[in-house]
């Protein structure tokens, strides 16, 4: 029988096949006024000068392209105790119907028969998931595939040892160019990512009107792709163009040649613009909230904004780290602080499991479905993404709470913590509004823009066939007693 984690299919056999065409027989189963801010498509301004070279990108499908030997190194951390546990996989001996959904209902069951110990069933459903599941089929087989590894995980207490190895292989397999690939070709036909940047850089730039000297503090996961659009926005002023400094928070575990090689690029693209600039780029260790802040060189004449993409959910949530943050945040006086996070209940204490694996279902579901309705269905590019989220859901599922780096929380809930923080939400104009509608329009149908009736500090939302996906917001800090003083006095 094949081994437990088949985590790239056929890796151990000579295979000329493409990552998304490399298939295993096993597993072919029959189943049932700002619009100067918003990128030109796709990132014209973005790709001819920053990220892109001459030569072609295009997805790999050649007979030639062979799935990347490192990956052999995945399964070989695991093969010796998968082995020992194949006695365990005996088929279940029930009738399933297989419909749109089947990975769900077995994945859920698995996490029921978890919860109450009973290792037969366990063993039994994840057999199920093993025949059935792959990083090359449909979602549903894909959801078996990466729900089953974590799982595992989990009931081996292995997860620390396997998201490590997981990140540790991406890290040595990451380059600049094969991220530039994957976040330009995202970019171009996904707006997840693009939603936040157009938001952010809009509401940015109203905050900074009239300002001579701008610092703009970025801490995201974008490589800094959010910048040429907003440094040609810069140049468009119609009065004397500003100086800006773009400091940005990168964790110490990224590859500095990465970003040697992007401050290179954005600094040239900024001298074509005619813009002032100055880039200066910041290792921290552990997560955000333990960075040295006077490392940040905050200058008081200068319009400082904080951007926050995908930020937030990295801190740790265990002993108030994220209210820390916020109120560290607050006592840098920023004119505006942007927020761009994905919409999901994921910050959990992993007392009911149960619950934990319904909502990454639900969420994962979606997320899969978008790349799907949004790439080729042959695409590195995609596969790339859809790996990162395997390692997320093993993050969520199978390690400690404190060790946690992908715990998404909801709008409505960072928008109390912000409320709590000293900050006031900032409503995006209707200009703005303008420009994320008609940056959708430059993608496949499927994508709205929702606002949260509900609670309305909770900024916009990108929904995917209704369901939202990614929110944006904007807040500033409440005035101080001092400053309440003197705007009071100027009123009268």
């Amino acid at each position: 029988m094949d081994t437990l984690f088949r985590l790239v299919s056929n890796l151990h056999q000579p295979s000329d096949q493409s990552y998304n065409s490399s298939t295993s027989s096993k597993n072919s189963v029959d189943l049932q006024n700002h619009c100067f801010l918003i990128p030109s498509p796709p990132e014209q301004c973005f790709t001819s000068s920053f990220m892109v070279d001459q030569q072609h990108f295009s997805a790999s499908s050649s007979s030639n392209h062979r799935p990347d030997n490192d990956h052999v190194h995945q399964d070989h951390e695991y093969i010796s105790t998968i082995n020992s546990t194949d006695r365990w996989f005996a088929p279940l001996d029930v009738n399933l119907e297989f419909s749109n959904g089947w990975a769900s209902t077995l994945i859920v069951q698995t996490a029921i028969a978890i919860v109450d110990n009973n290792a037969s069933r366990i063993q039994q459903l994840m057999w199920m998931l093993n025949e059935l599941g792959s990083p090359y089929g449909d979602i549903d087989q894909k959801l078996a595939f990466y729900f089953l590894r974590a799982m595992f995980s989990h009931v081996t207490n292995s997860g620390e040892r396997c998201y490590r190895t997981l990140a540790m292989v991406s890290e040595k397999r990451s380059c600049f160019a094969s991220m530039r690939r994957m976040v330009l070709k995202f970019q171009e036909v996904s707006p997840w990512m693009t939603f936040g940047h157009v938001a952010s850089n809009g509401v940015i730039m109203e905050a900074f009107e009239g300002e001579k000297k701008l610092h703009i503090i970025d801490i995201s996961n974008s490589f800094c792709t959010q910048w040429p659009t907003f440094l040609e926005a810069l140049a468009s002023r119609s009065d004397e163009t500003p100086h800006l400094r773009l400091t940005t928070l990168v964790a110490a575990r990224s590859d500095k040649k990465v970003m040697r090689e992007i401050s290179r690029r954005i600094e040239k693209f900024a001298r074509l613009m005619g813009v002032p600039f100055k880039f200066k780029a910041i290792y921290y260790s552990g997560d955000i909230s333990q960075l040295n802040f006077t490392e940040l060189g905050v200058n008081d004449d200068e319009a400082l904004a904080i951007n926050c993409v995908g930020a937030f959910r990295s801190v740790t949530p265990v002993e108030n780290r994220r209210d820390f943050l916020i109120s560290r945040f607050g006592a840098l006086r920023p004119r505006i602080i942007t927020v761009v996070e994905e919409q999901a209940d994921l910050d959990s204490d992993g007392v009911d499991f149960v619950k934990d694996v319904q909502e990454c279902l639900r969420w994962f579901r979606v997320y899969f479905d978008s790349l799907d309705g949004s790439f080729p269905s042959t695409s590195d590019e995609k596969l790339m993404l859809e790996r990162a989220a395997g390692r997320a859901i093993v993050d969520l599922l199978a390690r400690a709470p404190a060790e946690c780096v992908e715990r998404r929380e909801t709008a409505a809930r960072w928008a109390r913590r912000l409320h709590e923080g000293g900050f006031k939400p900032v409503s995006f104009s209707e200009d703005v509004n303008d420009d994320v509608r008609a940056l959708l329009r430059r993608y496949r149908d499927g994508w709205t823009v929702l606002d949260d009736g509900e609670d309305a500090d909770a900024g916009i939302f990108l929904a995917w066939k209704g369901q939202a996906v990614v929110w944006a917001a904007a807040w500033t800090p409440e005035p101080l007693d001092g400053e309440k003083s003197r705007q009071s006095s100027s009123s009268h």
